[in-house]
């Protein structure tokens, strides 16, 4: 049974629990891709997929509208797909379950995808229903977003026309966003020296019921990271044993624009250190759950005793002086924009691909390029240090503001005629597609929108669903308005 029925827009609730029946976690969107091919088809419209797996889907104006400038809708076709501890489904596999609460649509267990599944919702009820005024549209649904925006950056925008692009990748109603930060993925792997220390308990240490938050919009926020909280009890626990410590284990974190919630990381110590290790860890653990308080009211730092031996194991020195070595959080506030953080990064995933190796993987954020460069700079020289290599991708500009903006003022306009209200413009520390766009479409005048949206990329995320109206009537307005 459906869960959105009787929901308005209808068919906007429609296809988003159409979408949330197909797993489209990063990585993993062929059957979301075509499942919007199909859509086309279905509707008659023309529609190809790109070779960086971009879906393009274009309708002619309506009726009398020829003549006007053609606009491109865009999102993503992809989410963050994480859950909360102990759920067991598969999102390679499963769809998402749906609840309703009150005023908030949201995912049982995981998260909602409504970044950016509610965009994709709105492009496909706006493309099926002819009753619309709209000028010729040219609909953009990218892949890879949330994973270093490949899609754009792949994507061959001769087939466009358009030199006006609404994206509809933001999560908060009445702020329009005109300006983000650019970004890169950074990735650091560090070797792990052999050991010859004699270790027969195993101590596993659990992090976990942290905040977390998208990595970009939440990092002023200064909410715990649990990677980092692991590489302050690992660095702990080598001082305590003298350096006779070996790293068995450490997986932290599931996506790099995503403050990470759990880490969990084994360590062998000899017996007779057993007492302190653990004296330290509780003292840590009280006083890093302290610090955070109001921030990760939920934080727990568990951990458990075995009598087992090492089997190839590391020394821990490496990656403990690492992990408390490399920065992470905001960097420096932007002096022009008040609030605005200017550069950040974030220590999104932590694993051992190998039993010799640490891997570490850095988003990093800016909306001055020198600055990102120099964090870049910054985590290549500490990798370096460590004998380690460093591996930049995903890069992407940022998004400047644009003084002279027809289309913004246009926005600006409908939105005071339809909600009595001046909206918000700014400019953003997370990122957007839009500079990207920007960089290949010559002369694009663009806005972000969305409608409210809590707690994305966590297992608490929420749409609100009169939210998602409202938006709903103001794009098709909007777009009946650049008609005329």
């Amino acid at each position: 049974m459906k869960v959105t029925v009787g929901l308005d827009p209808e068919r906007v609730f429609f296809y988003f629990e159409e979408i949330a029946k197909i797993p489209h976690g990063s990585g993993n969107t062929d059957g979301i891709r075509n499942y919007l091919l199909n859509f086309a088809k279905d509707k008659g419209l023309e529609g190809h997929a790109d070779e960086a797996g971009n879906v393009i889907i274009k309708k002619s104006a309506s009726k009398g509208c020829e003549t006007s400038a053609p606009v491109i809708l865009q999102g993503h076709m992809d989410m963050v797909a994480v859950k909360a501890p102990g759920i067991a489904k598969d999102m390679k596999t499963e769809g998402l379950d749906l609840f309703i609460e009150g005023d908030d649509l949201g995912a049982r267990g995981t998260s909602l995808g409504g970044d950016d599944g509610i965009a994709v919702a709105y492009m496909l009820a706006i493309l099926e229903d002819d009753s619309l005024v709209h000028p010729p549209l040219e609909v953009l649904i990218t892949d890879s977003e949330e994973v270093g925006m490949y899609g754009a950056s792949g994507l061959d925008a001769s087939v466009l026309k358009g030199k006006i692009l609404i994206n509809i990748d933001s999560e908060a109603e009445g702020i329009f966003t005109v300006g983000c930060a650019g970004g890169a993925k950074v990735t650091c792997e560090i070797p792990l020296a052999d050991s010859s220390e004699i270790c027969n308990k195993k101590i596993n240490v659990q992090i976990s019921g942290l905040t977390g938050g998208h990595s970009g919009e939440m990092i002023d926020k200064y909410r715990a990271n649990a990677c980092k909280i692991a590489g302050r009890i690992l660095l702990s626990v080598r001082e305590v044993t003298k350096g006779k410590c070996l790293l068995g284990s450490i997986k932290g974190g599931n996506a790099d624009n995503a403050i990470p919630v759990e880490c969990g990381f084994s360590v062998f110590i000899p017996e007779e250190y057993e007492g302190p290790v653990t004296e330290r860890i509780k003292k840590i653990a009280d006083e890093i759950k302290g610090e955070y308080t109001v921030t990760d009211p939920g934080a727990e730092i568990g951990y458990e005793i075995k009598n087992e031996s090492e089997k190839k194991c590391k020394d821990v020195g490496n990656a403990a002086l690492f992990l408390s070595s490399v920065p992470n959080g905001v960097i420096r506030m932007n002096d022009n924009i008040p609030g605005l953080v200017e550069t950040s990064l974030n220590l999104g995933i932590l694993d051992m691909p190998h039993d010799d190796t640490l891997r570490a993987q850095f988003l990093v954020r800016s909306d001055t390029e020198s600055a990102k460069e120099d964090v870049i700079n910054s985590l290549k020289s500490i990798s370096t240090l460590f004998n380690g290599k460093t591996e930049v991708s995903g890069v992407y500009p940022g998004w400047k503001y644009r003084v002279d903006s027809p289309l913004r003022d246009l926005m600006v306009e409908t939105f005071k005629e339809m909600y009595g209200r001046e909206p918000k413009v700014e400019a953003i520390h997370a990122g957007l597609e839009c500079g990207l766009l920007a960089s290949k479409i010559e002369g694009l005048d663009a806005v972000s929108i969305g409608p409210d949206i809590k707690d994305i990329h966590t297992y608490d995320e929420r749409l609100s669903i009169t939210s998602t109206r409202r938006v709903y009537s103001y794009l098709i307005k909007t777009l009946e308005r650049m008609t005329k």
